[in-house]
């Protein structure tokens, strides 16, 4: 079952499955056919997104467990929506009240569960391996002095050790005449350390660098059964169509996984008489990355389409004033090359130590004897500094040729940014790298170890750090972006959804996630500063002291941004008790910027007198309006920028409906998005309020009077969604051919047509329109701004075409003007069907 479209919820004990099922009807009056639910598992206590499972074969209650989860079903089958599940393979919460990882801690490697974890449960020169856990404040010796370690009974009445609200098991019969604290911890499975060591010693995978999520081997067959129990049955049962997996990088062979779950899914659809499951994976595809062919996927769940349409929207002519301006400001790098480099040695350093030597000693099995560790570590690490990508896909004895050209790649630049002294020991480490019957008996697990720290190394490194301190223009700077392509222009983007079409017509199509750093009309709203890149620089220059320290020129020209960006479209100048509001929200995004950067604060060591400098600063500018011809300059920019920014978030979500692919809504984004990084963009959504809100015989042209509402997007939601009800086929199977644009501003214009049998449609959508833009703040266009540009059709259309939007019928011709399309309205849908 292909989605017709799906709408992301968030789940918590705040929004439950009986909240969700009190709005089933206006779900569907929307137009979506799934509800695409975060993960309902049971997570730890109080958990916001449910990505720290704990037990993975029972729903969680705090959602309504279970019979709240039918009950849900059951109301949205009710109005014909489905449901899809994300589901999380790699990880789980380190929590002892993860049944399973609390058994490894009793047993160790005795326990039925410890191959389940990826542990690395080699000896030491100390003695048998013991999982580490980073869970203490400080030293152990300390702690234990401190008196912050006890013994006490569980709830069953067996010993347990607790530490202020932790509590950890006791192996079986070790708590009998234990004798001092200090010996009764020598006799368990694991050992108590800071979590400040966590980098240098850990001896587990964790997801990225979080000490409390603990790595799952999905190649272990007993583990791959236990977690996907519940969601196989599910789906078997027919509560569910389809599943969306989380992070498949972190697996040791994703394509494998991949093959493995659409087997099953496939079987079990077979077997219950139901539609092929719909599969999307969590996937981030970066320079010119597609995702491999025979993974028995749908797709991905979406990032590279919001990059594609992202860079769509920016100007190439203001790429190189904006990057000079933020440069000269902050005294960062130009590039962002130059930038994610120091990133990834740093990453590399402070958050993955441990696992860069376990990958070290994984290599030294093939190439020991030639090289010696120290020289192979140092390697390793230029190695993942110099990924371009996420991670290749190495597995058992095989290596792809693709696979086998990246490394060779990496390898030249190695080459050239290694010590001089090391150069020698590239070619044999190379030459394993690519030789996987060479040693096959230990090939495997080298290269997964490599596979699976390039991956987080890059997120770490690229999401979670360079892109919080390179502020050339933030629009450009979100999850799975490909940065250093600043612009596509409208040919490159045709090949893009082409590619999509040809190798993945069903993938998901994202313009906001849980996980998105700006809201997708806030992105549309920045990327008009590239059509302004001088006047933007010219106000930066005017009200940024370089020689400011508190917060610095770079943060507060990316504070600026975000001030532009970000300002609600509701919120007037005077209104200081919504100045206030909007303040704290930039306060909160300001904290975790200052800290995810890591340059003038951060999570593991917080400068707070920054920080509280930083806060001070935002709050006088916006809150107290302290600075006040500051504060009218921004707004009078922003003002200037906002019209255009709504075509960029209309046009943007006209293209998501009807390029190849199943669009997806984040929960909210029926209306503006100008939210900012999580928790922001997980706030409450008022879908009663939605509800109210009748669009069915709604005037475009008339709504886009009053378009600060976000009424107009929500009604060219519905009706494109409608459109896809109503044709199916030409969504799902249709053609795509680019239209050729003649005139002047013909690389304004992106126009194609999707065909399945006699059934056609034609989409019209500006871009780079800042110029055009009618006065007054209106959301159209200057009288004659495109007359003299205008689309050339073959006669395979007919003449007498829906205009999908303002339901109207329109005459076109094979030359057909621009201004005719979009005299009314600043977006086209055009279609051989009736809106009926």
């Amino acid at each position: 079952m292909i989605p017709r479209a799906t709408l992301r919820l968030q789940f918590h004990r705040g929004f439950t499955f009986a909240d969700a099922a009190a709005h089933a009807e206006w779900f569907a009056r929307l137009g979506v056919s799934h509800v695409y639910a975060s993960p309902i598992a049971v997570a730890r206590p109080g958990s916001m997104h449910g990505y720290d499972v704990v037990d993975p074969t029972l729903v969680n209650p705090e959602l309504g467990g279970e019979e709240g989860l039918l009950a849900l079903a059951k109301a949205l089958r009710s109005v014909d929506v489905g449901l899809i599940l994300d589901i999380v393979p790699n990880h789980m919460a380190a929590d002892t009240r993860n049944g399973w990882w609390c058994d490894v801690l009793r047993q160790g490697r005795a326990s039925p569960h410890a191959a389940w974890f990826d542990i690395d449960w080699e000896p030491t020169e100390a003695g048998a391996a013991k999982i580490l856990l980073p869970v203490l404040g400080r030293p152990l010796a300390e702690a234990i002095e401190a008196g912050e370690l006890s013994v006490a009974p569980d709830s069953e009445g067996r010993a347990e050790l607790r530490y202020f609200d932790n509590a950890f098991p006791l192996s079986d019969g070790s708590a009998e005449g234990r004798g001092s604290l200090a010996n009764l911890l020598a006799r368990q499975h694991y050992r108590l350390e800071s979590w400040r060591v966590a980098g240098d010693r850990i001896n587990w995978r964790r997801f990225f660098d979080i000490n409390e999520l603990v790595c799952l081997r999905m190649e272990r067959p007993e583990a791959f059964e236990a977690v996907h129990a519940l969601p196989l049955r599910l789906y078997a049962e027919g509560v569910i169509d389809g599943l969306r997996i989380d992070h498949v990088d972190g697996l040791t062979d994703p394509a494998g996984y991949c093959r493995q779950l659409r087997e099953r899914l496939d079987g079990l659809a077979k077997q219950h008489g139901r539609p092929r499951a719909w599969l999307v994976v969590e996937k981030i595809l970066l320079k010119g990355e597609t995702l491999p062919k025979g993974w028995g996927c749908d797709g991905t769940t979406g990032y590279d389409f919001m990059d594609e349409v992202s860079a769509l929207q920016h100007d190439p002519a203001g790429e190189a004033i904006l990057a000079k301006a933020w440069s000269g400001l902050s005294g960062r790098p130009e590039s962002f090359a130059d930038e994610e480099l120091m990133a990834r040695r740093e990453i590399v350093a402070r958050s993955f130590s441990a696992q860069l030597e376990a990958c070290a000693v994984a290599w030294q099995a093939i190439v020991g004897e030639l090289i010696p560790r120290p020289t192979l570590r140092r390697l390793l690490a230029e190695f993942l500094a110099h990924i371009p990508v996420y991670r290749t896909y190495g597995a058992d004895d095989v290596l792809s040729d693709g696979d086998a050209e990246i490394l060779r790649e990496v390898g030249g630049k190695v080459a050239r940014s290694c010590l001089a002294t090391d150069r020698w020991a590239i070619e044999p480490l190379l030459a394993a790298m690519l030789d996987p019957k060479s040693a096959p008996a230990a090939w495997p697990r080298a290269m997964a170890r490599l596979q699976q720290l390039s991956a987080p190394v890059a997120a770490k490194s690229v999401e979670d750090t360079g892109f919080y301190r390179y502020g050339r223009l933030l629009s450009r700077n979100d999850v799975g972006f490909d940065i250093e392509t600043f612009s596509l222009d409208v040919d490159a983007f045709h090949a893009r959804m082409q590619r999509r079409r040809a190798d993945y017509p069903h993938t998901m199509l994202a313009t906001a996630t849980h996980d998105h750093k700006r809201g997708e009309d806030l992105r549309a709203r920045l990327a008009v500063v590239s059509e302004f890149a001088s006047d933007w620089t010219a106000l930066l220059a005017r009200w940024i002291d370089p020689t400011s320290s508190r917060p610095t020129p770079g943060d507060r020209a990316m504070l600026l941004q975000m001030i532009v960006g970000a300002w609600p479209l509701d919120l007037d100048r005077d209104d200081a008790a919504g100045r206030r509001v909007f303040a704290e929200r930039l306060c909160a995004w300001q904290e975790k910027a200052l800290r995810e950067a890591k340059l003038e604060s951060d999570w593991a060591a917080a400068n707070e007198e920054y920080e509280e400098g930083a806060r001070a600063f935002t709050m006088r500018l916006v809150a107290d309006d302290a600075m006040p011809d500051f504060l009218d300059d921004l707004l009078a920019f922003g003002r200037r920028i906002a019209p255009a920014g709504a075509v960029n978030g209309l046009a943007q979500c006209l293209l998501k409906l009807t390029v190849p692919g199943v669009p997806d809504f984040y929960q909210g984004t029926d209306l503006w998005d100008f939210s900012l990084v999580d928790p922001d963009n997980r706030r409450p959504v008022d879908f009663a309020a939605r509800a109210k809100m009748k669009m069915e015989g709604a005037s475009l042209p008339d709504l886009a009077l009053h378009w600060r509402d976000g009424a107009i997007k929500q009604a060219l939601i519905e009706r494109t969604l409608a459109l896809r009800k109503r044709a199916p086929r030409l969504f799902a199977e249709g053609t795509y051919r680019p239209v050729e644009v003649e005139g002047a501003l013909r690389g304004s214009v992106v126009a194609f047509v999707r065909e399945a049998g006699d059934d056609w449609m034609l989409v019209a959508v500006p871009r780079l329109m800042a110029p055009m833009m009618a006065e007054q703040e209106k959301l159209g266009f200057r009288a004659g701004a495109w007359s003299d540009t205008a689309l050339r059709l073959d006669g395979n259309l007919k003449k007498k075409a829906h205009d999908v939007l303002r339901r109207r019928s329109i005459e076109l011709t094979t030359r057909t003007s621009l201004d005719l399309l979009w005299d009314e309205f600043p977006i086209a849908l055009m279609s051989s069907i009736s809106p009926g």
